[in-house]
């Protein structure tokens, strides 16, 4: 018994009627020839995870389809996410010398600012507010008087911004008007009336009428005559 101690207890069926507690003592070639017999290897190699392959491989095209010859055309249509979003009837449709035209088919004429609050149009004439047809002041800012954002004091809620299109040629807002605009919660974007009148339709479209308004003075404005 001594000398069968180290037969693995997975051996075949056959090696175990071929041996017997009375027999003689067997061989170590005897076992190696029985072993080479038994299955254990071929079950083990079966089951080992080392043979598998570790990815699940997929052909790139189907049997019999060809590439094709050129990648087709991009329809920019498709990337434009504003496509399906209706344009407001307040958007500036045309900068003129004089006054804008909008999306909704009224025209501005006659030298006249605009002023797009919630939908809704007005003139805009901060020069008659600040009794002068010159609005800048001596440093070359634009300074209007608290009487010229009026209609904002019965407006609420207000929008989070407004677009100050200052003429043909952008210029900066004096600390006094800037300070007035911010002291009625509003945010502040100075451009000229062209780039003013194009980000007020971008903003408005995006993100609503009542969240962004526009006051444009005409692109005609010269200090001291107005836009006539």
């Amino acid at each position: 018994m001594a000398s069968l101690s180290f037969i693995r207890p997975c051996a075949s069926r056959a090696l175990g009627r071929s041996l017997s507690p009375l027999s003689a003592p067997v061989s170590r070639t005897a076992i190696a020839a029985l072993r080479s017999q038994t299955s254990v290897p071929s079950i083990v190699e079966q089951m080992s995870p080392l043979k598998r392959s570790p990815f699940h491989t997929v052909s790139s095209r189907r049997k019999g389809q060809e590439p094709p010859s050129q990648p087709p055309p991009t329809d920019f249509g498709e990337l434009d996410v504003l496509a399906n979003t209706p344009i407001p009837s307040t958007s500036v449709d045309v900068c003129m010398y004089d006054g804008f035209g909008l999306n909704s088919g009224v025209t501005i004429t006659d030298g006249n600012g605009v002023m797009l609050i919630d939908g809704e149009v007005f003139h805009w004439r901060p020069w008659e507010a600040k009794g002068s047809m010159v609005l800048a002041n001596k440093k070359g800012q634009l300074e209007l008087p608290a009487q010229a954002f009026a209609v904002f004091d019965l407006l609420w809620p207000r929008p989070d911004l407004l677009i100050i299109g200052t003429g043909p040629s952008i210029m900066p807002l004096s600390p006094e008007t800037r300070r007035h605009v911010a002291n009625l919660g509003i945010r502040i974007e100075v451009l000229d009336t062209r780039n003013g009148a194009a980000q007020f339709n971008l903003l408005a479209t995006e993100r609503g009428v009542s969240d962004v308004a526009a006051a444009l003075i005409p692109l005609g404005w010269k200090d001291g005559v107005g836009a006539q």
